[in-house]
């Protein structure tokens, strides 16, 4: 072994690879002091003979493995070709690692492993062909999954399949599949293996490694027969690895913070409910946002670097107004919480994109060219169009009077769409529904009770995390999460609430906010 080079070897490679590069092969670096409490985890199987690492990289588990336990064989996979360089020259001459260019989703199913160790790469579902590896797992686990599982689950589930008996195994992944509707199945089967040990949810406050590592989880496995109960724990900082520590050594007598049996968890379920207080138990009344609204995403063009149009590339086209849909396309272009015709007439004046290209049934010669022109840029067959018929047909969205964010780091973001016009996927659309036959929830009412931090605070429950703090929410994430039944209001403090967002409208004065807000609470608070 190098030991010399052993800490700079991932440094040396991020100064040789272009960021594009590591981009493409979803590659994250497990920080030193974590690869080494999961190398651990894994040599606590005293009958350790033969160790896994799916995605090897540069080999860190490995590392850390041999600086406790020399005499294992480690099996490596991976696909990168340039890293795969770099980490066969640095272990070149050590006799117990043999390492393979190969897709280790794709191959190796039927071997077994005394220890398994992991830190995928973090692929979305359509950053890679799916089927065949789902096609695998399901076959293989006899177990049906979402169409939209990322891959870095599926590493997690092939590995449980390969655990031996007493084996053990560690994984780093996003904590996005515990609050996620494609991780339910992952969930369950999660639980049905009785390997889950210990869930460690990392939620650093501020990023204290090198990489961005700020809201992922460790997850400790083994199919030993020590399967009674289910640890959690949250990591918050450096200091909380120290119960990592503590876990390791006090094995299989442990406890985490929180201590479940397998019946306790709820697959179906979103588990933040498990490792974090709910904002939603401070109150009372409480009703499925569904009941006023329902939330759907935006317009999906599939390509909108070709649908989208300002003024100018209009007149460059000679495209018809009458093949312009207004709309919003950017989530920058929409400032405060109110998006009138105003705004739009001046988006359209600074010449912002503000439309699509709908072309409709059109036989203008220069929408026909256009269309030529998208033909020859072949943007027929990408990922979205080429499932269209016809394949630059918009999806059919009416305008929605509330809009909402999708990305956040602040809490949601709502937004009164006053222009009537079209919005792209950078905000959800939000539709208001009928609460009887003859009227509608009175949208003043609901908008204003959609602006408070209250509101904010309870939707938070059902939000999902990304590093660096940024939250997400799907549209079933908003559809499912809790509101207050704005019905339980007396209707004179209704009309209180609804003539002071009249005021609102006017004045834009934020204090009136935090007015309706503090009514909400005295009216909806359990304390």
């Amino acid at each position: 072994m190098k030991a010399a080079k052993a800490d700079t070897i991932e440094q040396e490679y991020v100064g040789k690879a272009s960021l594009e590069h590591r981009k493409k092969y979803a590659q994250f670096f497990t920080p030193q002091p974590i690869a080494s409490l999961m190398a651990r985890w894994v040599l606590g199987n005293r009958n350790i003979h033969t160790v896994l690492e799916p995605a090897f990289g540069l080999g860190i588990f490995s590392r850390a493995i041999f600086k406790y336990q020399e005499d294992v064989s480690i099996k490596g996979f991976e696909v990168d070709e340039q890293i795969f360089g770099e980490a066969e020259t640095f272990f070149s001459g050590n006799p117990n690692i043999t390492l393979s260019l190969q897709d280790y989703m794709l191959n190796d199913w039927e071997n077994k492993y005394d220890g398994i160790i992991c830190n995928p790469p973090y692929f979305k579902f359509h950053d890679y062909d799916n089927k065949v590896i789902l096609n695998d797992i399901e076959r293989h686990l006899n177990f049906k999954f979402s169409g939209f599982t990322n891959l870095y689950t599926l590493f997690l589930l092939k590995s449980i399949y390969q655990l031996s008996e007493n084996g053990r195994a560690a994984y780093l992944i996003p904590s996005e599949f515990l609050n996620s509707d494609y991780g339910k199945p992952v969930k369950e089967y999660l639980l049905r293996s009785e390997t889950l040990r210990h869930l460690f949810v990392i939620d650093f406050e501020e990023n204290v490694f090198d990489d961005a590592l700020t809201t992922a989880c460790i997850l400790f496995l083994a199919k030993d027969k020590n399967n009674s109960e289910i640890n959690i724990s949250t990591v918050k900082s450096k200091t909380d690895l120290a119960s990592i520590e503590q876990y390791l050594t006090a094995y299989p007598n442990g406890k985490g913070e929180l201590t479940f049996r397998e019946e306790d968890l709820d697959s179906s379920v979103k588990w933040r409910r498990y490792y974090q207080p709910l904002n939603a138990d401070a109150y009372k009344n409480l009703v499925p946002f569904s009941k006023y609204a329902k939330v759907v995403r935006g317009i999906a063009t599939g390509a909108n670097d070709y649908f989208t149009f300002c003024r100018s590339k209009a007149r460059k086209y000679s495209i018809p107004d009458e093949n312009l849909l207004p709309c919003i396309c950017k989530a920058k272009d929409v400032h405060g919480t109110v998006f009138t015709e105003k705004d739009r007439r001046n988006l359209e004046e600074n010449d912002e994109l503000i439309y699509l290209f709908n072309a409709g049934d059109s036989t203008d010669k220069n929408v026909l060219r256009y269309l030529e022109i998208g033909e020859e840029k072949s943007v027929h067959e990408r990922y979205l169009t080429r499932s269209r018929n016809p394949w630059y047909a918009l999806e059919n969205r009416r305008p929605a009077p509330i809009w909402v964010s999708v990305f956040n780091r602040s809490g949601l973001k709502f937004i009164r769409n006053e222009a009537n016009i079209s919005n792209l996927t950078t905000f959800h659309c939000v539709y208001p529904n009928k609460s009887d036959l003859f009227s509608t929830v009175n949208i003043d009412l609901l908008f204003a009770y959609l602006l408070t931090d209250v509101a904010k605070e309870i939707f938070s429950d059902n939000r999902r995390e990304y590093g660096n703090g940024l939250k997400k929410f799907e549209p079933n994430d908003l559809n499912e999460a809790q509101m207050v039944d704005l019905d339980k209001l007396p209707s004179q403090i209704a009309d209180a609430i609804i003539q002071l967002y009249s005021l609102y409208r006017k004045q834009q004065d934020p204090n009136i906010i935090c007015e309706i807000d503090r009514i909400i609470r005295k009216e909806f608070s359990r304390a």
